[in-house]
């Protein structure tokens, strides 16, 4: 059996507003290996966001251990989290998240610039991954002349230039029709083939039926942890 990439351990995240004490996470705990497809689910309120911002290392844990390719990235800093982000997690979001003047290659090309990669370097790969993503012929393109579902392979693309371990996906389709969802998660699908490990966040039934393996939160508890017996094929 192979080491998990992700372990979670006990997991406490607590918010304070006010007087009032929010526990958004209760004593979570899970291991995610590698190449797998998880879908994360719950109700609004059940603690996915919160726990989709731990995995991504844009939130820290109140108390609990986080084990990210075996380091404990739980009491890392700020700087540290940045850094272990950009190496390791590529993000994909309801709402692109694109730079609306820049490029597509730009766009894709952005998270090599915080590697440090020479420009020339950074433009060879971003072209290369557009054109896995079947958007070769689209590098000059601004968002506001892609369709919704060219700008979320725009956003696919970016989160995979720095040939991350883990993809983070959060409501990837919540923006698209379901023709264009349903390209989208065949993208995916390639993805997990190609051997990288997809989190995927959704509220959509349908779409959750893409993963091997769904989480389903309540509460700020994992309620539930199935595999998926007839998995949807793109």
């Amino acid at each position: 059996m192979p080491e998990p990439i992700i372990k979670l351990k006990d997991i406490r995240r607590t918010y304070y507003m006010g007087s009032e004490v929010i526990n958004a996470l209760n004593s979570v705990s899970l291991e995610i290996f590698p190449n797998q497809y998880i879908a994360i689910m719950g109700p609004s309120g059940s603690g996915k966001s919160t726990l989709m911002n731990v995995l991504g290392c844009l939130d820290s844990p109140s108390s609990g251990h986080y084990y990210l390719n075996g380091v404990d990235v739980s009491g890392m800093g700020d700087a540290d989290l940045a850094f272990t982000r950009n190496k390791e997690i590529g993000f994909v979001f309801q709402t692109f998240n694109l730079l609306p003047r820049a490029s597509a290659l730009d766009n894709v090309a952005l998270p090599l610039v915080y590697a440090g990669m020479s420009k020339a370097a950074r433009q060879k790969r971003a072209s290369e991954v557009l054109a896995s993503v079947g958007l070769g012929d689209r590098l000059d393109h601004k968002p506001n002349e892609l369709s919704g579902g060219q700008r979320q392979r725009v956003a696919v693309a970016r989160a995979l230039v720095n040939s991350p371990s883990i993809i983070l996906a959060d409501e990837p389709t919540g923006n698209l029709d379901t023709k264009t969802s349903y390209e989208i998660m065949g993208l995916f699908e390639r993805l997990h083939e190609a051997g990288n490990t997809i989190i995927l966040v959704t509220h959509e039934e349908d779409i959750a039926l893409y993963a091997e393996t769904v989480v389903r939160l309540r509460d700020g508890d994992v309620e539930t942890i199935q595999q998926n017996e007839n998995r949807r094929k793109a």
